[in-house]
């Protein structure tokens, strides 16, 4: 709770945590304050214009070159998919839910309880994106975890998350969400035991978010020694280990604007209706992926959150429809508007490309039974959120075969009867 955070999206950073670090003047002098080693990160080509050109340079006690080299690492589990094809995966337009899925009993950390839902694309074409969940009990060991995939977006929805990363620390609650960019090295620690949660990733943004709400971490260094200390690097959705003999958070000061950041979900201000109808959903996005096509998001992370309903003459829950982007729901804590029963926080539940869904039959009935004297309305203790993508998902094997999986999820539109006259 005592950590200090920088504000702000988008922004470019500063942070000493010795003062002096920083280089006066320019980023690459012939000798660094303190005999550290400049390095940069880049997470844009340098071709891009600069406005849109994201690196940082960080000053750190040892190079992050300094390793071994790589050699594949065995999963435990062989359920981290980043090509999307029909070798691997399947394409299934019916409505999938599942319940939440258990805690493992064996020591298991947040790589190893890792494991991908659906996606679509490939990583090396740098085009697409994947949703995986994730269980564990145990803190990350002398490892560390740097995705060459893509960028991680994380919602913990059981127990904390501890974050340390090369530009500083994070602390994660379920309610919040972390952003750890391509390329950045990080230890995901657990300070309440077992912690499950939801984790998308782009291979490759704002909505109603302020962006002083925003927080990236302060510099922090740790410099003794840490024999047999292992890399654990995803590439192309394989896993791979080096190991050096010193902690890869070494970096003393850093400045830039490509850094790991966090957000609170219960800053977001919702936007509603004052009338009648209701907005598309997308009225609710924090965060955006965008395409080369304008206003088509390769993925956009929508929120549901407490908020007031009082539109008159309307039917006020999400209204049943068929859409052109797929969407991937979770539930973080309290129950969904739209779903009186069967979804629970820790459950999820994907609607595909043009898949019909909507309120279930019971939601539906007791809308209706309020009729037009319904006043306002606040929807309170919930926060659900959704995935939203153009890109057809392909779901993995493991989760349609998966005891998880709510196969009476259908039934809960079957009650739906003509109300026709």
């Amino acid at each position: 709770e005592d950590l200090e955070y920088q504000s702000g999206f988008g922004n470019h950073f500063s942070s000493e945590a010795i003062a002096g670090a920083l280089p006066r003047g320019q980023n690459s002098p012939l000798i660094c304050p303190f005999g550290l080693y400049a390095e940069q990160i880049s997470g844009t080509s340098f071709t891009s214009p600069r406005k849109l050109n994201q690196r940082s340079w960080l000053y750190r006690i040892k190079p992050s070159v300094t390793h071994e080299p790589f050699w594949p690492r065995d999963s435990s589990h062989k359920k981290l998919v980043s090509e999307f094809d029909g070798s691997n995966t399947v394409a299934n337009p019916t409505q999938l839910r599942w319940k939440p899925v258990d805690i493992p009993d064996t020591p298991t950390d947040f790589i190893d309880g890792l494991f991908t839902i659906c996606g679509a694309g490939s990583s090396f074409l740098r085009h697409g994106y994947a949703i995986h969940m994730y269980t564990a009990n145990k803190s990350m060991d002398n490892c560390a975890f740097c995705n060459a995939d893509g960028d991680f977006l994380v919602v913990p929805q059981q127990g904390r998350l501890w974050i340390t990363t090369e530009c500083g620390r994070l602390q994660v609650s379920p309610g919040e969400i972390a952003v750890l960019p391509q390329g950045f090295r990080f230890v995901v620690d657990l300070p309440d035991g077992p912690s499950r949660g939801y984790v998308a990733e782009v291979f490759g943004a704002n909505g109603l978010a302020a962006s002083r709400d925003f927080l990236a971490p302060t510099a922090w260094f740790e410099e003794h020694p840490r024999p047999g200390f292992t890399i654990v690097q995803k590439f192309g959705g394989e896993l791979f280990n080096a190991r050096q003999d010193f902690s890869p958070f070494n970096v003393v000061a850093w400045h830039g604007n490509y850094v790991p950041y966090k957000y609170d979900l219960s800053k977001f201000c919702p936007y509603n209706t004052v009338l009648v109808d209701h907005g598309d959903p997308s009225i609710n996005t924090v965060l955006t992926a965008p395409t080369d096509k304008p206003g088509v998001a390769l993925l956009d992370f929508v929120i549901f959150p407490s908020r007031w309903l009082v539109a008159e003459h309307t039917f006020r829950p999400p209204y049943y429809h068929r859409n052109c982007m797929s969407e991937f729901m979770g539930l973080i804590y309290g129950g969904y508007e739209a779903k009186a029963d069967g979804f629970l926080p820790g459950g999820a539940s994907l609607h595909s490309c043009m898949t019909p869904h909507g309120p279930d039959t019971k939601t539906y009935e007791a809308t209706i039974a309020r009729g037009y004297e319904a006043g306002p309305h606040k929807i309170t203790d919930t926060m659900a959120f959704m995935f939203e993508s153009f890109l057809m998902p392909r779901t993995c094997p493991w989760v349609l075969e998966s005891p998880f999986r709510d196969h009476d999820y259908y039934q809960c539109w079957v009650g739906l009867k003509s109300h026709f006259s």
